[in-house]
C-alpha cells in the first residue's frame, strides 16, 4: 500500500514536471502594439487618405545611409549605383547628388534606353550580358543627345562567342562600341573563368578596331554566404587574387605602355563593398540595395545601417479568433490553444510579398493557412491592438522589383509625408 501511495507520488510530481516543462516551451506572447516610429507613419499614411498597400521609403533614413557608406568608403574607391535595386529615377538623382557620383550599373535594355534618354550626364555599366540583338536595337532606338554611347556606356561581354556578337555588330552598323570583361572570381554565375578564355577574347579585342576594352567586372556576392570565417577569407583572397591575375593579363595585352586611364575594374556589391579597400586591382565598387537595406542584407558588415523602406498595407479585418475552414476547424483550435500569438487573426489589403511583417509586433503569416496575394492572414495575440483601416508594416527581403510592385513610392521625411516618387516598370 505505502508502494502505491509512493508510485503515485513519484507519478504526480513527474506529471507536474512535465506540465511545467510544457509550460515552459509554450511560445510567449510577442505582440505589442505600434512603436513610436510606425505609429507616426501610419498616422501620416491615414491623413494623406493612402487607404491601398503602399511602399515607403524614409528619406532620413536613406541619406543617414548614404553618408554612412560614403564614410566607410572615405573616398578610397569611386561608387557606382545599382539601378536595378533602387529602380526609381527620383531615387537615384537624390543618392547621385548625395553620393556624388554619375555611374550606374544597369541591367536591361528599357532601362538602358531611358538612362541614356533622360540622365544625358550618367555613366553606364551593363551588369549583365545582353544578346547581341538588344545592343542592336538600343542604337537602333537610340535618338542622340547629350548622352554619347562611346564614351558612357560599357557592354559586359562574357564569352568569346558573345564577344564576336558585338565585334559583327559594330562592324555591321559602323559603331564604337566599349566592352568590359566579365570575369568569374568564384561566384561561378558565368563569366571568364580561364587564361584561354580571356586570351581568346583580348585576341578579338587586339584585331577589332571598333571594340574598346572599357574593363572588367567581377562579382563576389559568394563570399560572405559562405558558412565558417576561415572560408569567407579564403574566398575573398582568392576572388582578389583572380582578378589582379586576369587584370594584369589584359592590361598586358591591351595597354601594353600600363597607361589605365578610363579602365574601370568594378567589383563588389551591397554585401562585399567594404571588403574592397583600394589596395587590389578593383578601382570602383557597386552597391544599390544597402541602400535602403532589406532584410536579405542584414549581415555583419552592413549593421551600421538602417532599413529605409517598408510596405504598408491596410488591415481588412480585424477581431477576429483564428480559424481554419470548415472541416479542419480543430487544427485551428489547437494551434491557439498552444501558442498565444495564434490566438488572432487579421486579413490584409494584398499579400504574399517576398517581405515579412514588422510592425505591430508579433505578427506572422500562418503555417497552416496558407498565403493570398488578395487577402493574406496574419496571426497575433491580439496585443497589437489592431482595428480594420489600421496599417500593418512589412519589411522587403530585397529591393529590386519589391519596390516596383505599389506604385508610387510615398516618401517619407521627419515622420510626414514629403512627396511621392515615380517607378521604373517592372523588368528582369
Amino acid at each position: 500500500m505505502v508502494a502505491l501511495k509512493r508510485r503515485a507520488v513519484i507519478t504526480a510530481i513527474g506529471a507536474g514536471l512535465v506540465g511545467a516543462a510544457t509550460l515552459a516551451v509554450r511560445p510567449r506572447d510577442k505582440g505589442a502594439p505600434h512603436a513610436e516610429y510606425f505609429a507616426r507613419a501610419s498616422k501620416a499614411l491615414r491623413a494623406a487618405g493612402i487607404a491601398t498597400p503602399t511602399m515607403v521609403i524614409d528619406r532620413d533614413r536613406l541619406l543617414a545611409n548614404a553618408r554612412q557608406v560614403m564614410h566607410n568608403v572615405d573616398g578610397r574607391l569611386p561608387l557606382r549605383l545599382v539601378a536595378k535595386s533602387l529602380p526609381c529615377l527620383p531615387l537615384l538623382d537624390l543618392l547621385m547628388q548625395t553620393m556624388q557620383t554619375r555611374r550606374l550599373m544597369v541591367f536591361n535594355l528599357p532601362y538602358l534606353q531611358q538612362l541614356a534618354a533622360q540622365r544625358g550626364d550618367v555613366d553606364l555599366l551593363l551588369g549583365k550580358p545582353l544578346p547581341g540583338a538588344a545592343a542592336a536595337e538600343f542604337y537602333r532606338s537610340f535618338q542622340g543627345g547629350q548622352f554619347d554611347p562611346v564614351k558612357q556606356l560599357q557592354w559586359l561581354v562574357d564569352t568569346p562567342e558573345r564577344l564576336a556578337q558585338y565585334r559583327d555588330l559594330a562592324r555591321t552598323q559602323q559603331l564604337e562600341m566599349r566592352v568590359s570583361l566579365e570575369i568569374d572570381v568564384g561566384l561561378h554565375r558565368g563569366g571568364v573563368d580561364s587564361t584561354q578564355m580571356l586570351q581568346q577574347m583580348l585576341a578579338i579585342l587586339r584585331d577589332e578596331p571598333r571594340l574598346q576594352w572599357g574593363g572588367m567586372m567581377g562579382y563576389d556576392a559568394h563570399v560572405p554566404k559562405l558558412p565558417l570565417a576561415s572560408l569567407r577569407e579564403k574566398a575573398l583572397v582568392d576572388a582578389k587574387a583572380i582578378y589582379r591575375d586576369y587584370a594584369g593579363l589584359a592590361t598586358q595585352a591591351l595597354r601594353p605602355a600600363g597607361s589605365l586611364e578610363g579602365i574601370v575594374f568594378n567589383a563588389g556589391g551591397s554585401p562585399t563593398y567594404r571588403m574592397h579597400d583600394g589596395s587590389g586591382a578593383a578601382n570602383e565598387v557597386a552597391l544599390g540595395s544597402a541602400l535602403v537595406k532589406p532584410s536579405d542584407f542584414d549581415t555583419d558588415l552592413l549593421k551600421d545601417l538602417a532599413p529605409a523602406a517598408f510596405i504598408a498595407t491596410p488591415v481588412l479585418k480585424a477581431g477576429r479568433h483564428f480559424q481554419m475552414p470548415r472541416g479542419v476547424e480543430t487544427l485551428g483550435d489547437a494551434a491557439r490553444a498552444w501558442d498565444v500569438n495564434q490566438e488572432r487573426v487579421y486579413f490584409v489589403y494584398g499579400g504574399n510579398w517576398m517581405a515579412d511583417p514588422v510592425s505591430p509586433a508579433g505578427l506572422a503569416p500562418s503555417r497552416l493557412y496558407g498565403n493570398s496575394s488578395n487577402q493574406q492572414a496574419l496571426l497575433g495575440s491580439g496585443a497589437q491592438q489592431l482595428q480594420a483601416d489600421d496599417f500593418v508594416f512589412l519589411r522587403p527581403r530585397q529591393s529590386e522589383s519589391v519596390l516596383q510592385q505599389f506604385g508610387d513610392i510615398v516618401v517619407i521625411e521627419g515622420g510626414n509625408i514629403a512627396e511621392r516618387w515615380p517607378v521604373l516598370p517592372a523588368m528582369p
